[in-house]
């Protein structure tokens, strides 16, 4: 995520993260269609292919994730209004400082913004 995110900079980058219970085992790099510094949409026909695949290595949705190239890991008032999946966590990856990126997850139930504890491993 964050080779990506920086990869992507200036604009926000996006994906998916799948896996089992809650430890993610697979990575889905993500197109954001709208090609903006301060938003995103992933391309409909990828998301479906994705999930797909997720299905078929018997995983499931477990987060989706975006960055914030200029602003911190907490979710804006349109990450908020248009957080329509139910059950994922949110990841925000702010790059505010591109060498020490901060990584942060949330839920968002309702409007409802909560944060939640994730870790990060290396294995």
């Amino acid at each position: 995520m964050v080779e990506q995110a920086r990869e992507g900079l200036p604009l926000e980058v996006c994906g998916i993260l799948a896996g089992s219970k809650e430890a993610v085992a697979s990575h889905y790099e993500m197109t954001n269609s709208d090609r903006s510094a301060l938003h995103y949409t992933m391309v409909p026909e990828e998301q479906f292919k994705v999930l797909k695949r997720i299905r078929a290595a018997g995983e499931e949705m477990l987060a989706i994730y975006h960055s914030h190239p200029a602003t911190p890991a907490r979710p804006s008032a349109e990450d908020i209004r248009l957080a329509l999946t139910p059950g994922v966590i949110y990841v925000i990856l702010s790059l505010v400082e591109p060498e020490s990126p901060v990584i942060k997850g949330f839920t968002i139930d309702d409007e409802k913004v909560e944060e939640v504890t994730i870790v990060i491993s290396n294995q």
